[in-house]
């Protein structure tokens, strides 16, 4: 992969992380559409680590005063006694479902998952799904 490519996919990565788009799929579309290789999910991944690195920086204080909250409330056992015990909790429990998916999923993280027409598809879907949550709220 050149610099070039790498930049070009790390301004892609952060213009399209805080979007309701896939920051990964664009990651696999983008180098299809300039016609270069897949950078793989290895680049991805380590792309998407700096997205977090940026992430914890600036939102430092809140992740910290989560944190805090959390520990307090395991100290005195109400876990559930402030807003961000509970939050810092639902963050937890939330994050699950994708570990446990993405786990059980690895073998196709790397292999078919990449294939454009399942990431074409998949787009498809959640935009339908996206869709229909607008329509319902």
């Amino acid at each position: 992969m050149s610099i070039l490519e790498a930049i070009t996919l790390g301004v892609v990565q952060g213009l399209t992380e805080f979007l309701p788009v896939s920051s990964t799929a664009h990651l696999r579309i983008v180098p299809a559409w300039l016609g270069w290789n897949d950078p793989g999910a290895g680049f991805s991944a380590v792309i998407q680590c700096g997205t977090l690195l940026a992430v914890c920086v600036a939102m430092h204080r809140d992740i910290g005063a989560l944190v805090a909250g959390l520990l307090q409330g395991i100290q005195t056992g109400r876990p559930l006694g402030t807003v961000e015990s509970r939050t810092a909790i639902m963050v937890g429990v939330g994050t699950l479902p994708i570990v446990i998916v993405g786990f059980a999923a690895r073998h196709l993280i790397r292999g078919e998952a990449r294939e454009l027409g399942v990431i074409a598809a998949a787009m498809f879907f959640a935009t339908v799904l996206l869709g229909v949550a607008e329509g319902a709220c």
